[in-house]
């Protein structure tokens, strides 16, 4: 059979000018998304595929609306998580985090503009939401030495000059993260800076009805990749060879990065937060995960699992663990609805055995979308007054988490599931098994 050209550039062969989700189905694009393995699980699985270009103008309508609610100019970004909202673009996103070289001001009537790195101005050309692209953001010290601060005034004086064009006499700008000359340069232009990550975190924590598809999609690649690190977790690998299968499968279909290394094995999961390292997993051993997985789309996937590996049973004290940490997930789960207070949660949900509360989590469930993200629901003990006064939400996504250890034990059980609050109650978007041995059940 001959092979032509115009098939072997396509992300999938098998459709034609447009990809499921509205995309080019042109592998020489610019736009960076899911890969041809990706789309053919979604198809075997009979997922529905988001309309990117909806979920675009959905993001920047959001963001837009929460700037007149508020009576702002405009907001002022350079955490790249922001920009991806705003902008559904990338650039060297992890090295962008220590050296915020992009920025983005979206004004209140909608216009939005995006400074790149001067040699990629491209980038955003797939988005039309995107009036402008422009360079000249950088104000971290690697970039500009000892000229900070003129470098700042220069960017300041582009800021003021679109806020004056498109937000007349308002000078209220909210502003997520910027470095100290430019806010130096924002206060000396007269413009009142206002908190603009109370403004992305609340319009982020309402997930529209493509982001949802995304979402969906981007978990069961997650999950995928997960069964084939489960499949190669054997004794005589190390942590790190482990972990590693995670990475290279989440790459493979077309996920991004993960945020942390929180893959351990044996006594290095008590304590939790033992980054993965060198250590061999040995047969008869617990390995515990927490995916934080940026995955396709720039969806996080944050789930976490206990896996016993070995040909022996396991303890009763760590089936007891694992049944009680299974427990304090699916009862607090079952508290997600409408309009239960964050509050209610905290002190009416399900609480720890004493002896587990020590090293417990440092919250019992968090919201998630291009990573964690606001809200933050606490244990009683941590819980702050006036910080959290808020209530659930159709369309909200929180991971619900517990980590159950008792201090000076050779142990820890990590478990939690993405959940999807719903306009009458949740759904589970979490499909992946608990370990049977470990709930006791082989």
């Amino acid at each position: 059979m001959d092979t032509h050209y115009r098939d072997t550039r396509k992300i999938d062969p098998t459709r034609g000018r447009l990809l499921g989700d509205g995309t080019p189905n042109d592998a020489d694009r610019i736009e960076i998304g899911p890969t041809e393995l990706a789309f053919r699980e979604w198809d075997a699985a009979g997922l529905e595929l988001p309309d990117l270009r909806a979920m675009r103008e959905y993001r920047w309508r959001r963001l837009t609306e929460h700037l007149v609610a508020r009576d702002y100019a405009g907001i002022l970004l350079f955490d790249p998580l922001n920009i991806r909202y705003a902008t559904d673009t990338t650039n060297m996103q992890l090295w962008n985090t220590h050296n915020p070289f992009r920025a983005v001001l979206l004004c209140a009537d909608g216009y939005m503009v995006i400074w790149d790195y001067k040699n990629s101005p491209f980038l955003a050309d797939h988005n039309p939401l995107v009036r402008e692209s422009r360079s000249g953001a950088s104000m971290f010290y690697f970039s500009t030495g000892d000229r900070g601060p003129e470098a700042a005034r220069a960017f300041v004086a582009e800021v003021d000059a679109l806020l004056r064009a498109h937000a007349g006499t308002n000078r209220r700008l909210a502003v997520d993260k910027i470095m100290v000359h430019g806010l130096r340069a924002l206060d000396a232009a007269g413009i009142e800076v206002m908190d603009g990550e109370e403004v992305t975190e609340k319009a982020r924590a309402i997930k529209g009805p493509d982001e949802i598809l995304a979402m969906r999609c981007a978990h069961h690649a997650c999950e995928q990749a997960v069964a084939c690190m489960e499949a190669a977790a054997e004794p005589g690998l190390s942590e790190d060879e482990i972990w590693a299968v995670l990475h290279a499968e989440n790459i493979r279909r077309g996920g991004e990065w993960i945020e942390t290394r929180l893959l351990a094995t044996g006594p290095r999961t008590n304590p939790w937060f033992q980054e993965c390292g060198p250590r061999k997993l040995g047969n008869n051993e617990i390995l515990a995960f927490d995916t934080d997985l940026i995955g396709c789309y720039g969806i996080c996937i944050d789930i976490s699992r206990t896996w016993w590996v070995g040909d022996r049973p396991p303890r009763p004290d760590m089936v007891d663990a694992m049944r009680h940490a299974h427990e304090h997930i699916m009862t607090n789960m079952e508290m997600l609805k409408p309009g239960v207070a964050f509050r209610d949660i905290t002190f009416g949900g399900h609480q720890l055995a004493p002896k587990y509360q020590k090293l417990k989590y440092s919250v019992m469930m968090h919201g998630v979308g291009l990573c964690d993200e606001w809200p933050s629901i606490v244990y009683p003990d941590r819980f702050v007054e006036g910080a959290f006064d808020y209530t659930i939400a159709p369309g909200m996504v929180l991971c619900v988490e517990a980590l159950v250890a008792e201090e000076g034990k050779d142990f820890s059980i990590k478990l939690e599931d993405q959940v999807l609050v719903t306009e009458d109650g949740h759904e589970n978007l979490t499909r992946y098994p608990f370990d049977a041995r470990l709930m006791g059940a082989a």
